[in-house]
């Protein structure tokens, strides 16, 4: 899977998700965990969406998908479990705003659903569907895991 994205200030970048994973915490925080709007490509899918690094939670909202198909958020999902899992982040915080599209895609909100998503009202944002998510905890490295 390679991930493009583009904001004001990198206006084409492109990475792995190897890459992603591996990007410093300081380029993260830069270009991509600003809470402003971003574009990321996933594929052939456009996703339109904001994400912002609180204390212990990585907040995703995910406003539009353009030309996904519904492997596209399964795919970036994984994507999101590893990175926080990597740099021991403890909650994921998904809204997803795909309550009341003019094209509503059933596929998606059976992923959703599936997933756990819930339909909230949320404060400042309004309906969306909703989930805490928590990764699986970060396995101690084996020179670690031995003393």
């Amino acid at each position: 899977m390679t991930l493009k994205y583009h904001t004001k200030h990198a206006p084409n970048e492109g990475y792995t998700s190897d890459e992603v994973l591996h990007l410093a915490e300081k380029e993260l925080a830069a270009f991509v965990l600003t809470g402003e709007p971003i574009v990321i490509r996933i594929g052939s899918a456009k996703v339109l969406g904001s994400f912002l690094l609180q204390p212990d939670t990585l907040s995703m909202e995910l406003a539009h998908i353009d030309n996904g198909g519904e492997g596209v958020l399964p795919a970036f999902w994984r994507l999101v479990r590893r990175l926080t899992q990597a740099r021991g982040i403890g909650h994921i915080e998904w809204v997803v705003h795909a309550v009341r599209c003019a094209h509503p895609n059933l596929k998606l909100r059976r992923v959703l659903e599936r997933r756990g998503s819930v339909v909230r009202t949320l404060p400042g944002l309004g309906e969306a569907y909703h989930l805490i998510d928590m990764p699986p905890a970060r396995s101690a490295p084996a020179s670690q895991a031995q003393r």
